[in-house]
């Protein structure tokens, strides 16, 4: 086989590739959820401004301490928003994240991204980390709850921010949430980059 036959079947081969791949990322992304149903966590319900989602661990410290400010979070915005608590720990061990659900006595549907595919596409990267995605997919806020933690290891008494129920009151009235979202501090979500 010629070179320029070769070349041309390489870039074939190639492009249906990038074909799969982009087919794949228009998919709606389905995840299982401790209640042992599928979800498609970026789905927007009618009826609802967007969906948010906290990406938290069961093994992060810094995770855990925010999970009662999340609980109210949701509590007191779920007539707007769609709430999923997210496992994108590589090592994520079931049984670990149903005694984290129970503990933490968690309301909203938790998913287990164990494959860390719904982590990689909205490049979610700490925990706790709080993304908010509208209806048409596009993130409007990604950052962090609060600034409880100023660093991952230097907690504050009580947080003097109130970045994500600020974000969330905007996006409820129809405005853009500030752009000066601060990033999540926490733990890392190891094997995300």
């Amino acid at each position: 086989m010629s070179l320029l036959k070769r070349m041309t079947a390489f870039s074939l081969v190639a492009l249906a590739c990038l074909s799969c791949l982009r087919a794949e990322e228009t998919l709606p992304l389905k995840l299982p959820g401790t209640d042992s149903a599928d979800h498609t966590p970026l789905s927007v319900p009618a009826g609802k401004k967007g969906v948010v989602l906290f990406f938290v661990s069961a093994y992060c410290p810094a995770s855990n301490n925010f999970v009662p400010e999340m609980n109210r979070i949701a509590a007191d915005y779920r007539d707007s928003f769609q709430f999923y608590f997210v496992h994108s720990d590589k090592d994520l061990k079931p049984a670990d994240v149903l005694q984290h659900t129970e503990l933490n006595t968690i309301k909203a549907t938790v998913l287990m991204d164990a494959e860390q595919k719904l982590a990689k596409r909205e490049h979610a990267k700490t925990t706790p980390e709080a993304v908010v995605a509208g209806p048409d997919g596009r993130t409007l806020y990604q950052g962090r709850v609060n600034d409880l933690y100023l660093t991952p290891t230097k907690r504050q008494r009580t947080p003097t921010t109130k970045d994500l129920r600020e974000a969330l009151d905007a996006i409820k009235t129809g405005k853009a949430p500030s752009a000066n979202s601060s990033p999540a501090v926490g733990c890392r979500i190891t094997g995300v980059e």
